[in-house]
């Protein structure tokens, strides 16, 4: 079985390797780079030529001057001076081996194998003031000099060991990124197709990308998805059959009252058959909630809140409001409508002073629904989110619903990845608490 080649693990080595690689380079190039500029060889200063025309030259003149013709030889790049005996130049006791690399060079240009030729960098001289010298001795056994300034990059041992280290870093920090910026991105790409399917059940699959383990990780998710998609759409045809079946025979049941002759018997068995359309309407409208397939979009919820708000004034029922005039959300209208709807009617049936605040805090939206009321007992607070749970024993439709309709709006808060609860006001009342995550 042939492995995969594109894994996490391998990416994670990768990133290990080619970090240490980059920076061994990276110091190496500076290394070489500071050591070149710093203290160049003397092979490599561009001298060696130079000076064999000027030992020429200066050799053919009168002793007498060569001093003055010694100092008219320099330039910009070196200074020339000749004297008799070497040790009034001053010259270290160190020699620079460096300049045995040079030494075949210069002698094959002056033609002299027989001269004798030292060479002495900056880091010969025992104090400040170190430069480059080449001492050349002349056939008639004096000397010239040529000396060229030391160039360094004004940073010593410590600050330059800082500059490496930094360097280490940056090239590490820079592998670093680009590796995890290519297993990020397969996993916000994987994580934003789960939040899709959960705001929208019928978003498509999730294109498989990345390195192995994650696109695995991505089919078996598009796999669960298909599955959930088909459970859904199975469950809406079978509850759509379940609605036809169960109206024929409730219908059939209301011409049959018609030929009971006694009225209040006949008034009782057709509120019975109401009651019951309507349980059935309602359950298999939670059941189905068409509320649940519409498609997510960007929404101003402060303007939905209005709207809902305006609705029940032109009803005469006043209801508060307070919060930003505009807050975008995205998520599904319809679905945060019905819920709104559900916990106002709750609030202006079973209480009074009926009051909607809106909220934005860090990462979520808060939408509390306020009453003045009676409540609901402390130990009940979860109970009532039970399906066809109702803190009354009778199912009058003038006392309430079939119990529902908390079901039914904490579902569609829950697929919007939300919480509802209940808590009690003090002073007497219910909060009801949406907390929508952004």
């Amino acid at each position: 079985m042939k492995r995969p080649r594109d894994t996490v693990a391998r990416w994670i080595a990768l990133t290990i390797l080619i970090a240490m690689f980059t920076a061994l380079a990276l110091n190496t190039l500076f290394s070489l780079l500071a050591g070149v500029w710093a203290r160049p060889p003397l092979s490599e200063t561009g001298l060696l030529d130079k000076v064999a025309v000027i030992v020429r030259m200066i050799e053919t003149a009168d002793p007498a001057q060569r001093p003055s013709l010694a100092r008219s030889a320099g330039d910009s790049m070196f200074s020339v001076h000749w004297a008799v005996d070497a040790k009034r130049f001053g010259l270290p006791q160190v020699k620079n081996d460096d300049y045995s690399t040079g030494k075949e060079l210069f002698v094959n240009a002056l033609a002299w194998p027989e001269r004798r030729a030292e060479g002495f960098e900056p880091a010969d001289w025992a104090g400040p003031g170190g430069h480059y010298a080449l001492l050349v001795e002349l056939t008639d056994h004096s000397w010239l000099m040529f000396s060229a300034a030391s160039r360094s990059w004004g940073l010593a041992e410590g600050p330059r060991s800082v500059i490496v280290l930094v360097l280490v870093l940056i090239s590490t920090a820079l592998v670093t990124l680009i590796a995890t910026r290519r297993l990020a991105r397969p996993l916000q790409h994987f994580a934003l197709g789960v939040r899709r399917f959960g705001a929208d059940f019928r978003a498509p699959p999730i294109e498989p990308v990345g390195p192995e383990e994650i696109r695995q990780a991505i089919l078996a998710f598009n796999g669960m998805q298909a599955q959930l998609q088909h459970f859904i759409q199975d469950r809406t045809q079978m509850l759509a059959a379940i609605s036809h079946d169960l109206r024929a025979p409730l219908t059939r049941l209301r011409l049959r009252g018609e030929f009971i002759e006694d009225r209040d018997q006949q008034q009782k068995l057709f509120r019975d058959v109401d009651e019951m359309q309507a349980m059935i309407n309602t359950a298999l409208e939670f059941f189905r909630d068409d509320a649940r397939l519409e498609q997510a979009t960007a929404l101003d919820l402060s303007e939905l809140l209005q709207t809902l708000v305006d609705d029940y004034r032109d009803q005469s029922i006043d209801i508060a409001f307070s919060g930003p005039p505009r807050l975008v959300y995205f998520g599904r209208p319809l679905g945060l409508k019905r819920v709104m709807t559900n916990l106002v009617d709750n609030a202006i049936h079973y209480g009074h002073a009926p009051e909607i605040q809106l909220q934005q805090q860090p990462g979520q939206v808060v939408i509390r629904v306020l009453d003045r009321g009676p409540g609901i007992p402390s130990g009940l607070h979860e109970q009532v989110f039970l399906p066809f749970f109702r803190l009354e024993g009778s199912r009058n439709k003038s006392t309430g619903g079939v119990g529902l309709g908390l079901s039914s709006a904490r579902a569609i808060v829950l697929e919007h990845g939300g919480t509802l609860t209940l808590r009690d006001r003090l002073g007497g009342g219910l909060e009801a608490v949406v907390i929508l995550p952004v």
